[in-house]
């Protein structure tokens, strides 16, 4: 299966986010411009067995856009009202299943998926990880990402796409290429 979102930021939360691509350049991209694209990245990065086909997209704007506000700035009281709102949701339940694989339900997977998202950026912000949460330095990009490396020195949200960007970028600028 081709994966249409980007995963790997070092938390779910961080990938949700993601999902508005090259935020606040004039490159701005939507990757949820609906339910059924919000319903292929619950498929996809989500823990249920089955697919989700949620009714809008419209929950999950806000829910993104109020965990961007949380990680990138001081929260105001609505937006913290919100959060809190959405991590009150009922989150999926792990089972057993005969095969022994283990398996998450839930009754509502749309409003488990968005509690699951909001605890997460939650427990990040509290955790001492929050120092690591980084800007990727892509002139274009611009995406949050977890720094796990040891030295806590990453740049780039990804080394094959966005940190190949800069060193061809500055191979070219060394050797007087023209993009």
């Amino acid at each position: 299966m081709t994966e249409r979102f980007r995963a790997g930021a070092g938390r779910l939360c961080l990938d949700f986010v993601r999902t508005l691509r090259y935020r606040g350049t004039p490159e701005e991209l939507e990757e949820l411009p609906d339910a059924a694209a919000w319903g292929a990245w619950i498929d996809q990065l989500g823990p249920f067995p089955a697919p989700v086909r949620p009714g809008s997209a419209g929950d999950a704007w806000v829910v993104r856009e109020a965990i961007h506000e949380l990680l990138t700035g001081e929260v105001r009281d609505p937006v913290r009202r919100r959060l809190n709102r959405f991590a009150a949701f009922p989150v999926p339940a792990p089972s057993l299943a005969p095969s022994g694989e283990l398996r998450w339900q839930a009754r509502d997977p749309v409003q488990a998926m968005l509690a699951l998202l909001v605890r997460d950026a939650l427990d990040l912000v509290t955790s001492p990880d929050f120092a690591r949460v980084r800007r990727c330095a892509g002139p274009r990009c611009g995406a949050l990402f977890l720094d796990t490396s040891r030295p806590g020195t990453r740049r780039w949200c990804s080394m094959e796409i966005c940190g190949n960007q800069a060193k061809k970028s500055t191979y070219r600028a060394k050797a007087g290429i023209r993009a």
